[in-house]
């Protein structure tokens, strides 16, 4: 029995939170997990930025609205789930996603929680897990299932090291060269095509 577990951003979708920066103008709001490799760092980080900056879940939201999947990715991800499960394995938030997930067809995610106040400001975040990619792997293989997963992050490494097959998908070139055992790829039909290998 195969999974396959794949990242959100950078991998099916543009980065939230670099679209959100171009359209706040706040150029910090650039930095993501491909940066950072401290989850939690960069979430309290960001917060303590939206909070200066008097921004809020609305704000974030009405920038998501205007994101579609990158070219080519609903279509990649409905040739998979014809072949096998799929599992969206994101650090990303629920209220981030619903969006997104509407676009790509509605695909089964597991990601995390913001805190927000009534007013719309975001006050805090719940993850599902510490290391929550590595530990859903981890879970799904002790039920049985052998994992596949693709990611571009530091924070997809856990789940992409511990699958029976892991990829990076258009990472970084600095992430690309610090682990040149992992097989790296920038299409989707090189991906599908690695991904219907390992099954």
């Amino acid at each position: 029995m195969n999974i396959v577990c794949l990242d959100l951003e950078g991998v099916l979708v543009p980065e939230i939170w670099i679209a959100f920066s171009q359209a706040s103008g706040i150029p910090e709001l650039k930095r993501t997990t491909r940066d950072e490799p401290d989850y939690n760092k960069l979430m309290n980080w960001r917060l303590g930025i939206l909070k200066e900056h008097g921004l809020g879940l609305k704000e974030i939201r009405a920038t998501i609205e205007k994101i579609d999947p990158m070219p080519g990715a609903r279509e990649f991800l409905d040739a998979l789930r014809e072949i096998t499960q799929v599992i969206i394995v994101s650090d990303t938030f629920t209220q981030f996603a619903t969006p997104l997930m509407k676009k790509l067809g509605w695909p089964t995610i597991f990601c995390n929680t913001l805190e927000v106040a009534p007013d719309g400001t975001v006050t805090g975040f719940k993850m599902r897990a510490e290391k929550s990619k590595l530990v859903t792997v981890k879970a799904l293989q002790s039920i049985g299932f052998d994992t596949i997963a693709a990611g571009d992050s530091y924070n997809d490494l856990g789940m992409i090291q511990a699958s029976k097959a892991g990829f990076l998908f258009r990472s970084t070139e600095q992430i690309k060269k610090d682990y040149p055992q992992l097989p790296a790829y920038e299409t989707y039909d090189e991906l599908l095509a690695a991904i219907r290998a390992a099954l």
